[in-house]
């Protein structure tokens, strides 16, 4: 591998992603938090600061994160790099059921940006914040010369406390369980790609990029919740082909459950993509005990990131580890992993 090199697709979030985190990282920084590979490590109790904000007795623990922010063009319709980096990081906490409280903001600044698109970025970065109710308390600015950042590179971290008794795991996941979208899928790519390559086309797309802290807030007190992830990079293909590996058991979706848009899916068909490749940034997958699962639906759709909510598919013991699609026609397909390149740098 050292005689290769870095490709735009390593950053697709599909096999070339999993690859290069399995063979570089993973190696070099092995330890038992990271193995897990999670939306965001989960560590030991709380540490307690001079004011006792962290403070607890009760078994609660922290999750903390880290992530980048690439996205080209920096403003698109229905979000901006801004806002996408604090929804991205608070999301990350959120999956792993923590209560997201603290945020660090870092800016890396291609000499040449208008101050009016810093100052409008910064801006909406605030009001995400104040959205899923999180501090950004530390931050950090460096700037590069033209041609070196795109404009604005964002690099964020979280800290957040996941409440006693939560253990979101692909471990937990069990034959017969339920898999759940929380929306419709593929907005966020769609609508970028589209700003990116000024394509014109039909119907409306904008991105789906929100907080999802809430809505995880409103679906765990439920229980029976096994294991969140957001499906960003790579989009559900890569979610559900994650989860079915880490669980070594297999998933069946349904093609005709799939909550697709149709602007999305005409706009997928005319550019050859597949929208079950293509990233979200407001969308959460829950796999759930079958016996709970369509009160979590109702829960989910009576919030407004949640509307669309949708029980999609079911756990099985075999095919381990893999990912089957009922087509609409009556047939199934196996559901890869994305490879290449797809839409790189869109979060």
């Amino acid at each position: 591998m050292d005689d290769e090199r870095i490709l735009l697709a390593h950053g697709g979030g599909g096999s070339l992603t999993r690859e290069l985190v399995q063979r570089v990282f993973l190696p070099a920084f092995a330890n038992d938090i990271l193995s897990r590979l999670a939306d965001a490590a989960v560590l030991g109790s709380p540490l307690v600061n001079a004011a006792g904000a962290l403070a607890t007795s009760d078994g609660a623990r922290l999750a903390f994160t880290t992530d980048c922010f690439v996205a080209k063009p920096l403003f698109w319709q229905g979000g901006d790099l801004g806002r996408v980096a604090v929804c991205g990081t608070v999301n990350d906490l959120a999956m792993v059921g923590a209560r997201p409280l603290y945020l660090s903001a870092a800016f890396i600044i291609e000499e040449g940006l208008r101050i009016a698109e810093l100052r409008a970025i910064v801006r909406s970065m605030r009001e995400a914040a104040g959205e899923a109710n999180v501090t950004v308390v530390a931050g950090d600015t460096k700037v590069v010369e033209r041609g070196g950042a795109d404009g604005l590179f964002i690099c964020t971290a979280g800290i957040g406390v996941i409440p006693p008794g939560v253990d979101l795991t692909p471990a937990n996941v069990r034959p017969g369980d339920a898999v759940l979208v929380s929306g419709c899928l593929g907005d966020h790519g769609l609508a970028l790609l589209a700003r990116r390559e000024g394509l014109n086309l039909e119907g409306p797309l904008a991105s789906d990029v929100a907080p999802l802290n809430h809505l995880v807030a409103a679906i765990l007190p439920l229980g029976g919740i096994r294991v969140l992830r957001d499906p960003t990079r790579g989009g559900l293909a890569a979610t559900l082909n994650e989860l079915a590996g880490e669980a070594g058991l297999g998933i069946v979706i349904d093609e005709a459950l799939l909550p697709i848009r149709p602007a999305v899916d005409a706009a997928c068909e005319l550019l050859g993509y597949d929208p079950l490749h293509v990233a979200n940034e407001g969308k959460l997958v829950a796999i759930v005990h079958p016996a709970v699962a369509q009160r979590i639906v109702e829960t989910l759709r009576a919030n407004r990131y949640g509307e669309q909510a949708t029980w999609i598919g079911t756990v099985r013991t075999a095919p381990a580890g893999k990912v089957l699609l009922r087509t609409a026609v009556g047939g199934t397909r196996i559901v890869r992993m994305p490879s290449g390149e797809l839409l790189p740098r869109i979060c």
